[in-house]
């Protein structure tokens, strides 16, 4: 079945603005970036703690999750499914609201702090690399946990089975099963994680703490809020351009390829006890207390002042409403167009799909940066705060929905292209009938993480928004840089329901109660 005109009309004028988004504002920094002899001392300093702290947040989360995933794997509890469930949870938390949470447990007034002063131990600041790093490591661990547990499930059972029937104790058990399988594994989570962190913006604005703990994300934004020096700021947009490809290509080589692991799917033997119980019980409770508990404080504290938030904070949510509609509306369109053209392209479909997966290497700031250039001499950049916001966090969002529609699309046009050829059906009558009730779910998914992500990102709009159209994350960050700590408490809580629910409502708004059954 071959794809109408219309379709490819759409579907370019997407790559029109995908490429114009991603090249077109590269080559607008490329163009206004100073020469090299403008890099200042303070800039080589966020160069390198931009690189520390992505490299050592790689190393802990990593460290840290291999136990947590072993554990996971290994045990059956009440509650396990669950805890996986919530391994996922930080993805779709707003930044700013994690920190809330973080700052509440070891804030100078938080429950950490508190208890050392009550043992008569001195106290420690969160501020700082140590701050970024306990803020990167929350996000983190779960996501490494997830990737590295999918690792230990694709060991086969017989794989175990025979290990316990030659004897093997924990140490060869380690060397023959354990870590062949995560030479594979790690690379691919480390290279993840430390991308991840290398374009860190709002922990750092929040945790940085001074010139030391700046990263080029946050010199890029200081560039521009303080001393409005448009040369300097491309400059820095283009070195983390640079690095960010960099770091992508680099990590590639070094990923090894998974190989394959066959077995006949035979249960594994009993877990072993005793002291390996007691330790995979240990693993379990940290992780998953260091995961509640900041979440946990941030209703704890927020509840009591929801009521009582200032206006300016309900007027920033209503902007944030407004900026998440806009994204979610043009992911829709974008994940649609680019879909349908990589399923009915053939040999150019692969060209579309990196096109949209190309989001990964991006970094919010640099095109903003690019972005704010290009207008500034035409318009005033603050009329230009939401649509260039929604646009960019719905390319930003483009990946994960892409990730999650695609595969599904190519499924269903497997299992039913030749039957509605047969029935005679036309595009649309097949795209109405056939193929998108089996997209439902994957496309409430990926849009409704899309609302999520629009709703907590605190990027782009910093630096197009003035007074009066700032988003709810925005305000947040003004409230908590002014030691307003009981509004904070509650635009915190604010934020992270509405986030939650917009993820929620519109997955399932979208797919529907009957989408599981799609098919049937």
């Amino acid at each position: 079945m071959s794809a109408p005109r219309p379709l490819w009309i759409v579907t370019a004028l997407v790559v029109a603005v995908l490429l114009a988004l991603n090249i077109g504002a590269l080559g607008a920094v490329a163009a206004r970036a100073e020469g090299w002899g403008a890099f200042r001392p303070a800039d080589w300093a966020a160069l390198r703690f931009t690189l520390t702290q992505a490299v050592l947040s790689a190393l802990i989360s990593v460290a840290l999750a291999i136990p947590v995933a072993r554990a996971l794997a290994r045990r059956r509890f009440p509650g396990r499914g669950a805890l996986i469930v919530l391994m996922g949870a930080p993805f779709i938390l707003p930044t700013l609201v994690a920190v809330a949470g973080i700052l509440a447990v070891f804030g100078r007034q938080g429950l950490a702090n508190q208890g050392l002063s009550a043992l008569g131990l001195p106290g420690f600041s969160i501020y700082g690399l140590q701050g970024v790093l306990i803020a990167h490591v929350f996000f983190n661990l779960p996501l490494a946990t997830r990737l590295i547990l999918q690792g230990w499930a694709r060991v086969p059972g017989e794989h175990l089975r025979l290990a316990a029937s030659l004897g093997f104790d924990g140490r060869a058990m380690w060397r023959h099963v354990e870590w062949p399988m995560l030479r594979q594994v790690v690379p691919g989570a480390l290279a993840v994680v430390f991308l991840i962190c290398l374009t860190s913006f709002a922990v750092a604005l929040t945790l940085g703490g001074g010139p030391r703990a700046t990263t080029l994300e946050l010199a890029i934004f200081q560039a521009f809020r303080f001393d409005f020096d448009l040369g300097r700021a491309a400059l820095l947009a283009l070195v983390q351009a640079a690095l960010g490809i960099a770091a992508l290509l680099a990590l590639a080589r070094l990923t090894l390829p998974v190989g394959a692991m066959s077995g006949l799917d035979r249960p594994a033997p009993a877990p072993p006890g005793g002291t390996a119980r007691a330790l995979d019980a240990t693993a379990i409770a940290l992780a998953a207390a260091f995961l509640i508990l900041p979440l946990s404080m941030v209703v704890w504290r927020g509840a009591p002042h929801l009521v009582s938030l200032p206006p300016q904070v309900w007027q920033a949510a209503l902007q944030s409403l407004r900026v998440a509609a806009l994204s979610v509306a043009l992911l829709a369109l974008f994940t649609a167009a680019l879909s349908l053209a990589a399923l009915y392209a053939h040999r150019a479909g692969r060209g579309y799909e990196a096109l949209g997966m190309s989001a990964l290497t991006a970094s919010p700031m640099v095109i903003g940066t690019g972005l704010f250039i290009i207008a500034f001499p035409f318009i005033d950049p603050a009329r230009l705060a939401l649509p260039v916001t929604a646009l960019v966090n719905a390319a930003m969002a483009l990946p994960f929905a892409l990730r999650a529609v695609l595969p599904a699309l190519r499924r269903a046009e497997a299992d039913h292209a030749r039957l509605s050829a047969a029935l005679g059906l036309g595009f649309a009558t097949h795209l109405r009938l056939v193929l998108w009730p089996r997209l439902r779910p994957a496309a409430g998914f990926g849009l409704g993480l899309g609302a999520a992500l629009s709703m907590g990102d605190l990027g782009v709009i910093v630096l197009f928004a003035q007074t009066g159209g700032e988003t709810l994350p925005m305000q947040l960050h003004r409230l908590m840089g002014a030691y307003r700590t009981q509004d904070a408490a509650g635009a915190a809580l604010l934020l992270l329901v509405l986030a939650l629910s917009a993820f929620v409502l519109l997955e399932r708004l979208i797919a529907g109660r009957k989408a599981d059954h799609a098919g049937t």
